[in-house]
């Protein structure tokens, strides 16, 4: 998957440097080394050029990061995070530009994995949102999806995210409206950020010469009363980094009403309310959602050209289930096999962050 995990990672890596070029794995290396993956290549290809740290997207990267693919794109030096990523006969998969001394590590974030939110998706249970206790059902299953038998390794596994202000401020511009521009208001659930929202996004970007798009964000218990089962499966602070991090979008109105106001529009002074193609479910009331913009002439609905819809990512998962719980135990298990080689040696592994792509 592509989460606000792995823009976390990207928005370090690009501190580090002048200029960010992602590799990004083919669905047939990830399927070989890891499992099938949740989006396809071409998906993913496109969403991490859509974060908005990233300068260049290098498509089928190879697997084993070398020294010769660093100087094909001369590159000083890789990035990678603090937990392990193994090829599929668990060799270290930095090996080589660790030794080159051509090698660079952030921070992974904790609280967010796809191991997580394939989880969540596959038990129905609304534990992970922002206001809910973690039952003891989703406790128990977040701790064994996909466990290996004999252990839990420090990096396979359910941890919970934990929101902060600091963390906020790193993803957001921190740029208000200029004089010019033209504000354009989008609201939304946008949970499991995925393609056909970025694809949304990019066609509203593109209505202005110089546009100033503001996402507003519904309550998790919004979200869950017009989709219903364990809809959002990201929860409102998760959702939240995951739109702040993409390049098409200004800022982020955290907890946005379900009805677009008239006091929300003239806070904003928002020029032009969008809608994409997927249904307009009515408010507890019965009426329209966009009934204000619609009066004052200013809403416009927009076609992606994208079908995906965050139940579709949902059915790809269910689909497969089997071979993603097969996926985190045979990923746990080169991992802890990797750890017991190292501690027989006495020495500990510099800790790398899983962030495939």
């Amino acid at each position: 998957m592509v989460h606000y995990g792995h823009s976390n990672q990207l928005r370090q890596a690009r501190a580090m440097g002048d200029y960010l070029i992602v590799g990004v794995h083919t669905d047939e290396e990830i399927s070989k080394h890891k499992g099938p993956p949740v989006f396809t290549q071409e998906e993913r290809y496109r969403m991490v050029q859509a974060i908005k740290w990233v300068d260049e997207v290098v498509p089928a990267a190879p697997y084993v990061t070398t020294l010769e693919t660093l100087d094909k794109y001369s590159c000083d030096f890789c990035v990678h995070g603090n937990d392990i990523t193994l090829t599929v006969d668990g060799r270290d998969t930095y090996e080589e530009v660790k030794q080159a001394g051509r090698y660079r590590e952030c921070k992974r974030t904790q609280g967010v994995s796809t191991t997580d939110l394939v989880g969540r998706m596959l038990l129905v249970t609304k534990a992970h949102h922002s206001s809910q206790e973690m039952s003891s059902e989703y406790r128990e299953y977040a701790d064994s999806f996909g466990k290996c038998p004999g252990g839990r390794n420090p990096w396979t596994g359910v941890s919970q995210f934990l929101q902060t202000s600091q963390k906020i401020i790193q993803f957001a511009s921190g740029k208000e409206p200029q004089p010019g521009e033209t504000v354009i208001y989008v609201t939304g659930a946008f949970d499991l950020f995925h393609i056909g929202h970025v694809d949304f996004l990019e066609k509203v970007h593109g209505l202005a010469e110089r546009p100033y798009v503001i996402a507003g964000l519904h309550f998790d218990q919004e979200v869950n009363h017009y989709k219903g089962k364990n809809y959002p499966i990201m929860n409102l602070h998760e959702r939240t980094l995951s739109v702040l991090a993409c390049r098409y979008v200004s800022e982020v109105v955290i907890g946005a009403p379900y009805a677009v106001t008239a006091e929300l529009l003239d806070h904003f002074k928002v020029d032009l309310v969008c809608h994409g193609k997927t249904e307009i479910v009515p408010d507890k009331d019965g009426s329209d959602p966009y009934q204000e913009p619609k009066r004052r002439g200013i809403f416009r609905q927009i076609d992606s050209g994208n079908d995906l819809t965050t139940d579709l990512i949902v059915q790809r998962i269910i689909k497969n289930r089997l071979e993603y719980e097969a996926r985190n135990q045979k990923k746990e298990a080169k991992e802890l096999a990797f750890l017991e080689a190292r501690r027989r040696q006495e020495v500990w592994p510099q800790k790398e962050d899983n962030c495939d792509f």
